[in-house]
């Protein structure tokens, strides 16, 4: 008989039900049989949705960690929680999904590491962006040695204007941060897994709060209300590593900027370069002429068809991980990569606080 994993939720909210839940959904070795929410009317459409018949609702995540015949728990509420819940689920002997980014602060993420190693339950950080099709690609050229020696990186998270305006996204106290924190974190985790690079020498940041003090902004999700935007609007960074190798940080929320993609990265190797500009493209140099060759993600090959693709990356990353706990492999997220992210993210907030350089 094929073994199901029995899965709780802590967090009902907008992550949860746009991406943890639905991708659960899809895995057919798992089940979800536990919701937990503060507001327990989320919890309970949760269940609804996507619970088995007998699913239980809580509105307090220690009675959920209580029930023993829970192996896996996907956190899923706002950053300042991530490490106390995760921390404690991996005492209660259950393997632990948290939603990006891994904690508030990099002791946060240290200890949840700690913890991992001293339960030797699994933990994983929801980098999802890792799970997309062309990122699934170019991970592949890179390991492949097609670009050579990557010796610069640009992550890219840059939105003209669309703040989320709902709940704590711009309150610094529940998250740690703004933009930086909250999308900077899928491209610089993008970047460094390229690169296979996690070795830091220095971080250099800045931050700044323009937009966020102004009122009556155009904003995709409506205009936000400057006295509780209590985050940063955009954020940049200089990450220098051991080897010499250089990332560049772009994150912002609101920017008066045209050109603005999201959650990719640009990179540059001693071989060949790849960006994002048009689809994936290889750039380089053959027979003393350079060349862009676009990666077609499409499978088609025949008219009237377009073919099929795996490019859903919230089931992608669902899948791999409730597989990795079946079979006791790696997940494609390593707590060790994402406490790096987290401690460069730090870095970059603190240098811009004291105006210098930090030394790892």
């Amino acid at each position: 008989m094929e073994k199901k994993l029995k899965v709780g939720i802590i967090g009902c909210g907008g992550i949860a039900n746009g991406k943890h839940l639905p991708g659960l959904k899809k895995v057919k070795e798992a089940e979800m049989v536990a919701f937990c929410d503060i507001v327990v009317e989320r919890a309970e459409k949760a269940k609804e949705n996507y619970g088995t018949p007998d699913a239980k609702v809580y509105a307090d995540y220690k009675e959920l960690l209580a029930d023993a015949s829970i192996d896996v728990v996907h956190v899923c509420t706002p950053n300042k929680s991530h490490a106390p819940i995760s921390i404690a689920a991996l005492e209660a002997g259950k393997h632990v999904m948290c939603e990006k980014p891994m904690a508030k602060t990099a002791a946060d993420a240290r200890a949840m590491l700690e913890a991992a190693k001293r339960t030797g339950k699994k933990l994983t950080i929801g980098y999802q962006n890792r799970q997309r099709q062309e990122m699934r690609t170019l991970k592949k050229y890179c390991d492949d040695g097609v670009l050579g020696d990557i010796y610069f990186g640009k992550a890219i998270a840059l939105r003209r204007r669309a703040v989320p305006t709902w709940g704590v996204f711009m309150n610094e106290e529940e998250q740690g941060g703004g933009p930086l924190i909250d999308i900077g974190t899928h491209s610089l985790d993008l970047t460094l897994w390229m690169m296979n690079n996690y070795e830091v020498e220095s971080v250099l940041g800045n931050v700044h709060y323009q937009l966020g003090k102004q009122a009556n902004c155009a904003n995709a999700w409506g205009s936000w209300d400057p006295a509780t935007y209590t985050v940063e609007d955009s954020a940049f960074g200089l990450i220098k590593m051991k080897n010499g190798a250089t990332i560049i940080l772009e994150s912002s929320w609101a920017i008066n900027m045209v050109n603005t993609p999201e959650a990719t990265c640009m990179l540059a190797g001693s071989k060949a370069g790849a960006d994002f500009c048009d689809g994936l493209r290889i750039n380089g140099e053959e027979y003393s002429k350079l060349y862009v060759k676009k990666v077609e993600m499409a499978s088609s090959g025949v008219d009237f068809f377009a073919g099929t693709t795996d490019n859903d990356p919230a089931a992608t990353e669902a899948q791999q991980w409730i597989n990795a706990v079946l079979n006791d492999t790696d997940p494609t997220v390593l707590p060790e990569q994402a406490l790096v992210v987290s401690e460069i993210l730090e870095a970059i907030y603190e240098s811009s606080k004291t105006g210098k350089a930090i030394y790892f």
